[in-house]
């Protein structure tokens, strides 16, 4: 039999150790796997903004498993049958986007669970249940699963400690690009009033006991995010990496 795969990215955030990562647009698995050994603790593959759909994830985890960092899968909204789909090709780490409220977070929370502890749909020769050579793998799945949800309007920020006080919640992610929209600067992250709401929204978080997260191609904004108490970030993300290093 196989043992469960250590989650190492849940591991280092609940010692509220800083991971460093990698989002991921690109759907090429080839990519994938040149990325994953250029030392980023973890990679963020997007099925919300990117044009990734929940079966062109698996060649992706599949290229990045032989490497030491960590997979993490976005499913394009709160969905529970999509999440199941992403658990049961491998991933171990969900970053659900617009999480509104505790109820929100609530769902989230069940999606990655399976009964009693919640609602996961049960299946037995999956990838994530080592094709069924994982002894014990429903019963123990979620101490390895780990649950990020983000928050990203206005009106998410005034539940962030609601959604902190939810069982399960492993981290909780602002979105500076939703949020500025939702404070009425659309396109302007860097607007100092939405810079001053993540920073506020970050402390926040680490007061109530979670891990903040974040990504930003802001410097100044990355490295105060950081002064804040974040602690996973990514100031990259592949497709813009490629595209700045292409000079005529």
């Amino acid at each position: 039999m196989t043992d469960l795969p250590r989650n190492h990215f849940k591991a280092a955030l609940a010692a509220m150790q800083v991971q460093r990562g990698l989002w991921c647009q690109i759907t090429d698995p080839l990519v994938a796997e040149m990325a994953a050994g250029a030392g980023f603790d973890w990679m963020l593959f997007d099925t919300e903004h990117a044009p990734l759909e929940v079966p062109s994830v698996l060649p992706l985890l599949q290229a990045v498993a032989p490497f030491p960092v960590s997979a993490i899968v976005r499913p394009r909204v709160l969905d529970v049958a999509l999440m199941k789909k992403i658990l049961d090709h491998g991933a171990q780490t969900i970053l659900v986007p617009m999480i509104q409220n505790a109820e929100e977070a609530a769902l989230a929370v069940a999606a990655t669970r399976y009964p009693p502890r919640g609602i996961r749909g049960v299946a037995g020769a999956t990838r994530a249940a080592g094709f069924g050579r994982i002894a014990g793998y429903h019963q123990r799945a979620h101490e390895e699963t780990c649950l990020l949800v983000q928050v990203e309007t206005a009106s998410a920020l005034a539940q962030i400690e609601a959604i902190a006080a939810v069982e399960g919640v492993d981290g909780i992610f602002i979105g500076p690009a939703d949020l500025a929209a939702s404070l009425g600067h659309p396109g302007n992250p860097a607007h100092p009033a939405v810079k001053e709401a993540i920073l506020d929204g970050i402390r926040r978080i680490r007061a109530a006991g979670k891990p903040p997260g974040i990504l930003t191609m802001d410097p100044v904004l990355y490295d105060a995010a950081l002064g804040a108490g974040a602690i996973f970030v990514s100031k990259a993300i592949d497709l813009l990496v490629l595209r700045n290093g292409l000079k005529p």
